[in-house]
């Protein structure tokens, strides 16, 4: 078996131009409240924002395809698909492109973010599915992965440089006995990085352990945005403060020093129990109790063809978060779009959804 890199493959970064993104409709009721009606309406939302400025397909259930049609605008491509759950960024391929810009995927094994020793829900063999069936679609070679990592748990920068946030891709849940040298390996043959910079912790309580993508994102080529608090009764203030001393003693693969930016983290927010009241009580590890704080961070958006499509919570920090990304994205439309309801499900915009590179 070949590895991507020895194939000629490597993951672009994100503001690379796109061929189209990928979400999965939000059905199950015991992580979506009211049946999933208001988490629909927000994906509707995101799907209809990022249709603006390229194609969009969704993967929705039988039972769920005539409701998710009428929903969704008919530019938006609807295809019949089970999953778990709804979080395209871990579940889908993570896209490479290679020689001629023929285009591929890495299909990472998924445990639902932990596997029998911490996992979200059981049974999660719908969603390891959901790769080979996107690449199937695309006709895109497929590359099988032999260790379980998610894809927001890694960002590129398309030069050879990845993020990575050790809280998750160290965590025994996902590879026992996984070491700092095996996972560079692994991301070196998988994604075409020739440099990883480790970040500590994630988000305090991202239930997937600390996705990088809620933390910390590229904006460009040698530029991090960084989600930062000042807060020091905060628990973030001291994970954002760790996370900025690494990125700043770093070198990415080119050399280069990165400049860090920082993005201001929400207004505290917490779980109603109105909210807990309405999702439906089961056995699994989803924790949506009334009280719990949600794991909130505008570095949580999409980059989507001459727009980002970015989350907003109705709380007094989402205009200065606007003024970052209008700052650091000239020349693309900032979309901010209401994401609590997405939020209270274990995520944000970013989780939802997956970028497939032009060819």
């Amino acid at each position: 078996m070949t590895t991507p890199h020895a194939a000629g493959y490597a993951m672009p970064a994100e503001w690379a131009p796109h061929a189209g993104c990928w979400m999965i409709w939000p059905e199950r009721p015991d992580n979506w409240r009211l049946g999933a009606k208001p988490a629909q309406a927000a994906f509707a939302a995101v799907a209809s924002a990022i249709a603006r400025f390229e194609k969009v397909t969704m993967l929705v259930s039988a039972r769920q395809f005539a409701n998710a049609r009428a929903r969704l605008p008919a530019e938006v491509r609807v295809i019949e698909a089970s999953t778990n759950d709804a979080w395209m960024r871990d579940v889908g391929p993570s896209f490479l492109l290679g020689p001629d810009g023929a285009l591929a995927g890495v299909d990472w094994p998924f445990n639902a973010w932990g596997g029998l020793r911490g996992g979200l829900y059981f049974p999660w063999d719908l969603d390891d599915q959901v790769a080979v069936k996107v690449l199937e679609v695309e006709r895109a070679r497929r590359f099988r992965a032999p260790l379980v990592i998610e894809g927001g748990a890694i960002h590129a920068d398309g030069e050879g440089t990845v993020l990575v946030a050790e809280q998750c891709v160290l965590n025994e849940n996902r590879n026992e006995g996984i070491t700092r040298a095996v996972m560079e390996t692994m991301l070196r043959e998988y994604l075409g990085a020739t440099t990883v910079i480790w970040l500590g912790q994630g988000v305090p309580g991202d239930e997937t352990d600390g996705h990088v993508d809620n933390l910390a994102c590229f904006v460009r080529p040698g530029m991090v945005l960084l989600s930062w608090c000042d807060d020091p009764a905060d628990p973030h203030y001291a994970v954002s403060r760790d996370a900025e001393a690494r990125l700043l003693a770093a070198r990415d693969a080119k050399g280069r020093a990165l400049v860090v930016e920082r993005m201001p983290m929400p207004t505290p927010m917490f779980i109603t129990a109105q909210e807990a009241a309405g999702v439906d009580a089961t056995a699994s590890g989803m924790n949506r109790a009334a009280g719990e704080r949600l794991a909130a961070s505008y570095v949580n958006f999409y980059i989507a063809n001459g727009a980002i499509i970015a989350p907003c919570f109705g709380v007094a920090t989402d205009a200065a978060a606007h003024g970052v990304l209008s700052r650091l994205f000239p020349g693309r439309d900032i979309v901010m779009l209401p994401a609590r309801e997405i939020l209270l499900g274990g995520g944000n915009i970013h989780c939802i959804t997956q970028q497939q590179p032009g060819g």
